[in-house]
């Protein structure tokens, strides 16, 4: 690896970034049919606010801090102009655009709670209308400045499958590029039925990463235990990840990308462990039935077709990244939601990857997402150029070369570079 190469700025992509209008603005990019519920759901608010500050959702000496000293900085939640601003002071070069900019007062909630809330018990028709309004308007916002982001659209997947499908080409047409389906079915049919087959054939067709992210959860049953929910939130996203896999959804459609976002990706090792083992005839897994959907282990779809956008990632995943496999690790800021990195994600970066190798930084911070989500790495390029870090400001040095380079001949002849051991079946990204 030459000097140059420590000098060069950073691409950061943010695998996790959301935006959102201020809910009542979303009226005039919602069918008029549903103007009457949606005024419904507006008057609702202040019930909402007032459960989840019982509940412990909301806090709300925390809430006005929050607002009081972010107040110009929120405005990109929605506002292009400050949304470049805040993305540029972080170093982030593009960004995957979710909905719900606001997650301490949903202030920015999208009609019929179709946001991060997106779950299989919405009503159908007003599930779609809902999703249609933000999906319309976060075309138009991604629109002013294509390059540097990627919208998310909702997708309420557990509707008909003919207008689910129709709306995948619709966001697809409009410049969306991403699609995000509830994380939960609740009475709907779970991903391993067969009639979701043509929502993941279009979602392929049309090269659009299908993610779930954390958010929704069975919340009526924890009660005032807050600790339960928050022990359980980052689960139910993961959980569709193996009802695809078992159920050969990878097999039956190869094209398709399938991620998951804000959920951690500290439990995926063991887990692809644990399935592998399952696949490949480990003692424990002999008594239960053939796995005749699937043509190889577990892993190498994970390899091939998953990643995570591991928003905020901890040093303990990173401790982890090889048997994760580094390409499938997409970091996140989370702007503006205050658990992210934003405004201070420059710091944090140089915390967290003071001393991962360079080249293994590069793709984790950006080479990688702009590979699952398109992005064109050399329209960012001088944006990169201008406002990303450098190597030398996260506290990395060119004596992680040898580090860098034993790690490369680790790759070619699949032993580790530290203890010489024979690599798993898991981390061994192609």
């Amino acid at each position: 690896m030459s000097e140059n190469a420590y000098e060069d700025p950073y691409l950061i992509i943010s695998s996790d970034c959301h935006a959102g209008l201020p809910t009542e603005r979303y009226r005039p990019y919602l069918d008029s049919r549903f103007h009457r519920q949606f005024e419904e759901f507006l008057g609702q608010r202040d019930a909402r606010r007032e459960e989840a500050t019982r509940l412990g959702v909301r806090n709300e000496a925390f809430a006005e801090k929050w607002f009081h000293d972010h107040e110009e900085g929120l405005k990109g939640g929605w506002d292009t102009t400050q949304r470049l601003k805040e993305l540029d002071g972080d170093g982030v070069a593009a960004e995957v655009v979710f909905p719900d900019a606001d997650a301490v007062d949903s202030q920015t909630a999208a009609p019929f709670g179709v946001g991060l809330g997106l779950s299989g018990d919405q009503d159908p028709a007003l599930g779609m209308a809902g999703a249609q309004a933000h999906n319309r308007w976060l075309a138009e916002f991604v629109s002013q400045n294509p390059e540097r982001h990627c919208g998310v659209a909702l997708l309420p997947v557990t509707g008909e499958p003919d207008k689910v499908v129709a709306e995948i080409h619709r966001a697809k047409e409009s410049g969306l590029g991403a699609l995000m389906i509830p994380s939960m079915w609740v009475d709907k049919a779970p991903y391993h039925d067969r009639r979701y087959d043509p929502v993941w054939a279009a979602a392929a067709e049309t090269a659009m990463p299908i993610v779930t992210h954390s958010g929704a959860a069975p919340r009526h049953e924890y009660g005032d235990h807050l600790g339960i929910y928050v022990s359980e939130v980052t689960w139910w996203p993961s959980r569709p990840l193996w009802f695809l896999l078992w159920s050969g959804v990878f097999e039956r459609h190869p094209a398709l990308k399938f991620g998951v976002a804000e959920s951690g990706c500290w439990w995926l090792p063991n887990q692809l462990w644990f399935m592998d083992r399952l696949y490949l005839g480990a003692h424990g897994g002999k008594k239960l039935s053939p796995f005749a959907e699937l043509k190889r282990p577990p892993s190498e779809y994970l390899d091939r077709q998953v990643f995570i956008c591991a928003t905020n990632t901890k040093r303990r995943e990173l401790a982890q990244r090889y048997e994760i496999g580094v390409d499938n690790i997409l970091w996140g800021s989370d702007f503006p939601h205050p658990e992210g990195t934003w405004p201070d994600t420059r710091n944090w970066l140089a915390k967290t990857f003071h001393d991962i190798p360079v080249a293994e930084t590069r793709r984790m911070l950006g080479l990688a997402a702009a590979e699952v989500f398109g992005f064109d790495t050399e329209r960012l390029a001088p944006i990169a150029r201008r406002i990303g870090p450098t190597p030398a400001e996260l506290g990395q040095s060119p004596d992680q070369a040898s580090v860098e380079a034993s790690w490369a001949r680790s790759r070619e002849t699949g032993r580790h570079w530290l203890t010489g051991e024979d690599f798993p079946v898991l981390g061994v990204s192609s």
